[in-house]
């Protein structure tokens, strides 16, 4: 009997103990491991090895050279086919990312919304909240003519060793066994110990004391590491209790190791006054508590100090040894949830180990039970389970445990079908759920996987309602595509008119320039802000103003910035946004895309010609006192030094402006690591702006906080607000069509005569809130460890095609 310790000690290693709710041991993993990571990628046909940040978070990571080019169906399912099988089932990483840590995928969810394309998610960004903040993997994606939900259940996974012999197991498993309540829930195959860790949403469904969770607040947390292995040990655990004036609590506890070995056996003083020592099961008098001092924070603390950081508890129904030792474990072994019966039953611990271990216990000879036996018992059922696997667990045992047996009838001898190699056959045959939700299409997949249903909501509900989320589920929304045909026959109307509230954003008006000022004149002018689309001239009657549309957003906001008041021949010009009921939230929308994720650590610059920086840094005359950058009190806007030219019109100049990667890094890499560099520039054109990617969002703020020393060296910055997938903010409003030039020139004249918010912009807004508030819910519904995938169709027609959008993201434990 172990000696109690002194209630100060106790307390101390019990507030210790406490702080792993926040923290970690620091010794979890070697420092060098954190420095390193090993980033496969697939990079025409060879695997390379590239360095970063370590990560032991479920993670995507997007090859550099596709993050601009759109992902088609067919890429799509690749993701899908490693994510749900990886190396094990003889399937490689995707050739346009990387999915790290794919082993601890718990589930796959797609959920395909028909009807939506790219430009309607940047055209309703505010509203979309959740999509926009919590994926941060976003790409074009090429829309299909075929289903995409039947494309995903039939795509074919490659041919493996792997799957094939796992395939010749299933076939030769009898069709009686293959509804077996252990086949079903674990499979066939033979699976480290990890495999049957309990994860944390069925051990919030089982009463477990999880952290975080309501009614455990008073509870110890042991160290825990994130994730165990299968290398990792073992230990039995049971405990016997006393009925006391507030219930059932402890009265002893028994931990062994690996081997067996009892570590710890302990008798607990009830703080209570008892009022059954409950000894027939128990086997506790009260002569045995009349000497003992130790506690309950004796014992917590005890098995804090026992338990190794990555230790795998066993027990037989634990979660109720857990709640009476006030303890919480984040790994744990339910060898009753192991050996499943029909219906939620469960066999007794005693029944269990008489049958598989040819032991007996708890029997009536002995007085109560022997905790250190139980915990023993559970700790060499789980082990067998592991060591023999659920298939022949159950072959082996399925008359004298589960009560029948299999009789072979002539009509059962049947050739073994022919393995397919479908990703939905391929699941099912691992044992894997597989389930579509939606209307009723024509689905490659069986009709008792499928469930019909009318409505975005009647969907969800149906998902909601579903004991155990599917390994894979697809769930197809469908009210916007309805919406659409119903009310906008012509939809290729709508989404002009969509891509053109977008274009808008990238617009500036500026005037009045001088008598005679051209065309040509304004773009030099403009051009040195970034790449621009389009110029409109407007000749009034009297002067001569200009309608300059960039092909990025942050052209427009530079030449806010620096051109508003420029000094034109004796007449200052002003530059300004488009004043449209449509645009009324813009400086939201706008300083939203700035505070998007992946834009966190990204930088536009451009670098001026000698010509336009010589103009502008000759700087405002204010009361006659000339400022420049260096001086004092001057107000900025973003960085930027104040732009007012006293001098004659801007003459063009032979001399260029230099920019190229080398040169960028050269000029940033003293604000931090630059991760990349991107020059978008037309083929045999020089680029003048540049887009760059810092290591962490600190470098970015840095650079843009020496903006002034920048602009000595003819560098103009702003914070990025184009989505690295984008190759151009315009270049997403401009459908892939083989239309008529001369059609859509037309068609995109008339877009501009609708400027206001029309009572279908007003609905669709609605929906998308709605949409918005849906996926949130069901995201929140997913398990831990599920990669979610919302993918946004797309249209397709006679003339081409309208761009998709796909967002990724694995959802993490909270």
């Amino acid at each position: 009997m172990e000696p109690s310790s002194s209630s100060s000690a106790a307390a101390a290693a019990v507030a210790a103990a406490e702080t792993c709710n926040g923290k970690k041991r620091e010794n979890v993993a070697p420092t060098a491991h954190n420095k390193v990571k090993r980033l496969k990628t697939v990079q025409e046909g060879k695997e390379t090895l590239e360095c970063g940040r370590s990560s032991h978070s479920l993670r995507i990571s997007l090859l550099p050279d596709r993050l601009q080019q759109p992902i088609t169906v067919n890429e799509l399912t690749e993701l899908l086919h490693y994510a749900a099988l990886g190396k094990t089932g003889g399937v490689k990483q995707p050739s346009w990312c990387c999915l790290f840590h794919q082993r601890r995928i718990k589930a796959v969810n797609v959920v395909i919304v028909e009807g939506l394309s790219q430009s309607h998610f940047y055209k309703h960004y505010l509203t979309l909240h959740h999509l926009r903040t919590k994926y941060t993997t976003r790409l074009t994606f090429t829309p299909s003519s075929s289903n995409v939900a039947s494309r995903i259940f039939s795509s074919e996974v490659p041919k493996s060793d792997a799957l094939t012999q796992r395939h010749n197991d299933s076939s030769q498993l009898h069709k009686a066994l293959r509804s077996h309540p252990v086949i079903t829930r674990f499979g066939t195959q033979r699976r480290g110990l990890t495999a049957y860790v309990l994860p944390q949403e069925e051990m919030v469904k089982r009463q477990y004391p999880v952290k975080g969770m309501p009614g455990f607040e008073d509870f110890v947390c042991t160290y825990s590491v994130d994730c165990v292995t299968d290398s990792s040990p073992l230990y039995g655990l049971d405990c016997e209790m006393c009925l006391t004036e507030k219930g059932y609590e402890l009265a002893r506890v028994s931990l062994v190791d690996s081997d067996g070995n009892c570590v710890m056996d302990q008798l607990v003083k009830p703080p209570n006054r008892i009022l059954n020592y409950l000894t027939k099961f128990s086997g506790i008098t009260a002569e045995m508590l009349r000497p003992i001092t130790t506690t309950l924070r004796d014992v917590q603390v005890k098995l804090v100090k026992l338990l190794p950081s990555d230790a795998v508890l066993v027990g037989h129904s634990l979660n109720n040894d857990l709640v009476a030792l006030k303890l919480i474990h984040q790994h744990v072994i339910d060898t009753s949830l192991l050996y499943r019966r029909e219906f939620g039953q469960r066999f007794k611990l005693k029944v269990l180990a008489e049958t598989l271990l040819k032991r007996q216990i708890q029997t009536e000879e002995k007085k109560g039970h022997n905790p250190t036996e139980d915990a023993v018992a559970a700790l060499e059922l789980a082990q067998y389970f592991i060591k023999t696997g659920p298939r022949q667990v159950v072959e082996l045992h399925l008359e004298e445990l589960w009560g029948y047996t299999i009789v072979e009838e002539p009509t059962d001898c049947e050739p073994a079908p022919t393995a397919s190699h479908r990703f939905a056959d391929i699941l099912q045959t691992l044992g894997r759920s597989v389930a579509f939700f939606g209307k009723r299409s024509d689905v490659a997949l069986d009709l008792s996987n499928q469930l019909w249903h009318n409505s975005d909501e009647e969907v969800f509900a149906s998902f909601k309602r579903q004991t155990k989320c599917p390994f894979l589920s697809v769930l197809q929304f469908s009210s916007f595509s309805d919406h659409l045909n119903r009310c906008l026959p012509h939809w290729e109307q709508q989404y002009r008119r969509v891509c053109a509230n977008l274009r808008d954003m990238c617009v500036v008006f500026a005037g009045p320039f001088p008598a005679g000022f051209s065309e040509r004149e304004v773009r030099r002018l403009f051009r040195c802000c970034g790449p621009v689309r389009k110029i409109r001239m407007l000749n009034t009657a009297v002067r001569v103003h200009a309608e300059v549309e960039f092909e990025m957003l942050e052209g427009a906001m530079v030449a806010l910035d620096i051109l508003d008041g420029l000094n034109m021949q004796g007449q200052s010009i002003k530059v300004q946004r488009p004043v449209y009921e449509s645009m009324l939230d813009l400086d939201l929308t706008l300083n939203a895309l700035m505070g998007d994720t992946l834009n966190a650590s990204r930088l536009y610059t451009v670098k001026l010609k000698r010509s336009m920086a010589e103009c502008i840094h000759m700087s405002a005359k204010v009361n006659g006192d000339t400022l420049d950058a260096k001086s004092a009190g001057v107000t900025t806007l973003n960085g930027f030094p104040p732009a007012k030219v006293n001098g004659a019109r801007l003459q063009p100049t032979t001399t260029k402006s230099k920019l190229s990667e080398e040169t960028v890094r050269e000029t940033f890499t003293h604000f931090g690591s630059v991760e990349r560099v991107v020059l978008p520039a037309k083929p045999g054109k020089q680029a003048r702006h540049a887009l760059m990617q810092f290591e962490s969002p600190e470098e970015k703020h840095a650079a843009l906080s020496s903006s002034k020393d920048l602009w000595k060296e003819n560098y103009l910055v702003c914070p990025s607000l184009t989505p690295p997938h984008l190759t151009s903010w315009v270049a997403m409003t401009t459908p892939v069509t083989t239309a008529d030039p001369d059609t859509e020139a037309a068609a995109e004249d008339e877009e501009r005569s609708h400027m206001h918010i029309s009572s279908q912009d007003q609905v669709m807004d609605v929906m998308m809130k709605r949409l918005d508030r849906r996926l949130r819910k069901l995201f929140r519904s997913l398990p831990d460890g599920t990669l979610s995938v919302v993918v946004l169709l797309g249209h397709t027609s006679a003339h081409g095609h309208i761009p998709g959008l796909c967002l990724m993201e694995i959802k993490q434990s909270s």
